[in-house]
């Protein structure tokens, strides 16, 4: 059975918000790890699509930055950065610690993305 998970409350210093914290360092100062509850990640696989594709093989050939491809990562980092948060929330975890990417690519046309961490409880010091 998890542990009630702590309610934000604004006026709290070192209260947890709503959202699960999320940190790439393995410990938060305001808060104290209670327990580990495991590996949590989110993955997504994404294509370009047909159209933006064109768009952005022409960009490309005058040099600089592809803002197809750019908006293209940024949202399935997102979108994958949201899936590992609801995996960490259905082991039990309130906070994620030791978040990191990974990418690779599948054949020519697609881009798979993991977000992935430790799901931890978290309370006050």
């Amino acid at each position: 059975m998890s542990e009630p998970q702590p309610q934000y409350d604004a006026r709290s210093p070192g209260a947890l918000p709503e959202s699960i914290p999320v940190t790439t360092t393995f410990e938060f100062p305001e808060w104290r790890v209670q327990r580990y509850v495991g590996t949590c990640f989110g993955l997504v696989v994404r294509s370009m699509g047909a159209i933006k594709g064109i768009g952005a093989a022409f960009k490309s050939l005058a040099g600089g930055e592809v803002s197809q491809y750019t908006e293209l990562l940024e949202d399935s980092r997102r979108h994958a950065m949201d899936r590992m948060i609801e995996n960490a929330r259905i082991m039990g975890g309130n906070a994620v610690i030791g978040m990191r990417f990974d990418s690779s690519e599948i054949g020519q046309s697609l881009t798979e993305i993991v977000a992935y961490g430790t799901a931890v409880v978290v309370g006050p010091q």
